[in-house]
């Protein structure tokens, strides 16, 4: 592979993508396995969801870790040995001869690619500058909706002739090729000069900027898990759509939600601010929320067209939070706030789809929409006021903008105080 005429942000953010992408197909496409693992292990409906959570609880054993890890020692270690180890865990699955067994590796297989939650992102911050973050993150952050389409592309049908065993290979050549290939290709990009062993304060300190961005991403979780996993299930059971007409559009309509990650990237570079375009985005997934109650309450199909707004509505800020926790956080502590920020997050992910088809088996779909309704304005009014810059700025992007503007492709910024 030649890297020499690539410039060095983009190929950073092609490494940090294509990592995203293979872990988000590993270890949040298992759901579409849940028929495979139910006729070839002979477990429940309940055994199945269990196996699918295990790599989830390995990404909260493994997030704040890692970021400690991207901090201290650098991106490229934590998201090559990160992603191995994960393909290692994955291989492991596929002979796996036991349930137990295989919930383990599973589990292993999301504590070691949970590094690229927490380092990739401040792989693709610390290479690009300020102007030009949002979109980039907006790639990076749209590398989830392509890897849970390539899951179900390509999992269900290996499984199908192969078994799970086959899924899991296709799985662990995905974690191994991206992993490979950051660890031969990655570079960290430059920190400020500092003397050895200082570190910069911990900006937990400084106020409770960062706290409200983990809470408001966390509520924000809530819309997008209630109406993520339960669009379908709405559209067969209480629009009479066929599985495979919902299954269709709903795909389309995910990956529409990728191309508002990138224009709400977009929008935030140009106005000079994460937050403001939050604020908007997360009040308009509110309004959306209480017009889709009403739709379902009324059998409207308002209501459905309010459903397929609100799936691409509800993924459009994922880029702009993580890009203001590692802007704020700074280099020395961006791993660890990411990894914290994630964290909040998969609390969520892992609480919403019980709680919701609880709720929704008592009460109907109207009240979950209604919560997921006020989970949204939960978020506006936890979100800071303003967005605040690091007391330790980035160095590498100012001068990758110079190197850029010069025609410079390949030289990597010179880090400065």
């Amino acid at each position: 592979m030649n890297t020499e005429r690539i410039p060095r942000s983009w190929l950073m953010l092609a490494l940090g993508t294509g990592g995203q992408t293979a872990s988000t197909t590993a270890l949040y496409g298992l759901a579409y396995l849940i028929p495979a693992f139910r006729t070839d292990f002979g477990v429940s409906l309940a055994g199945a969801g269990a196996l699918v959570s295990c790599p989830i609880v390995g990404i909260l054993l493994g997030l704040v870790g890692w970021g400690v890890v991207a901090d201290r020692y650098g991106e490229r270690l934590a998201l090559g040995a990160g992603l191995l180890a994960a393909a290692a865990a994955m291989a492991g699955a596929a002979f796996a001869d036991g349930i137990r067994t295989l919930g383990v590796l599973l589990v292993l297989a999301g504590a070691f690619g949970s590094s690229v939650n927490s380092a990739s992102g401040r792989l693709v911050i610390g290479w690009f500058p300020p102007d030009r973050r949002g979109v980039a993150m907006g790639v990076r952050q749209a590398s989830q909706p392509l890897g849970t389409a390539l899951a179900a592309a390509a999992l269900p049908p290996l499984a199908q002739h192969g078994g799970p065993a086959a899924a899991f290979g296709l799985c662990a050549v995905l974690c191994g090729v991206t992993g490979a290939a950051t660890a031969l290709f990655a570079v960290d990009p430059p920190r400020p000069d500092q003397p050895a062993g200082a570190r910069s304060p911990a900006p937990y300190r400084d106020g409770a900027h960062l706290w409200r961005l983990h809470g408001a991403a966390a509520a924000l979780c809530v819309p997008q898990f209630v109406v993520t996993g339960f669009a379908l299930l709405f559209l067969t059971g209480s629009r009479g759509w066929s599985a495979a007409a919902a299954g269709a559009v709903l795909a389309a309509v995910n990956l529409a939600g990728a191309v508002v990650r990138l224009l709400a990237g977009w929008w935030s570079d140009a106005v000079g601010s994460r937050i403001r375009p939050m604020r908007w985005l997360a009040a308009a997934t509110a309004l959306d929320l209480v017009l889709l109650a009403a739709g379902a309450a009324r059998d409207s199909p308002a209501g459905t067209a309010a459903l397929l707004l609100a799936s691409a509505l509800t993924v459009s800020t994922n880029g702009l939070h993580n890009t203001a926790v590692a802007e704020y956080a700074g280099p020395d502590w961006a791993g660890r706030a990411l990894g914290v920020h994630g964290t909040g997050q998969h609390i969520a992910i892992v609480l919403v789809p019980p709680l919701t088809g609880a709720l929704i088996a008592d009460r109907g779909y109207p009240p979950a929409f209604v919560v997921a309704a006020v989970c949204a304005v939960l978020a506006v009014a936890l979100l800071p006021s303003a967005d605040r810059a690091s007391r330790t700025a980035w160095t590498g992007p100012t001068a990758v903008s110079r190197a850029s503007r010069a025609g410079s492709s390949a030289d990597a910024p010179t880090a400065r105080r």
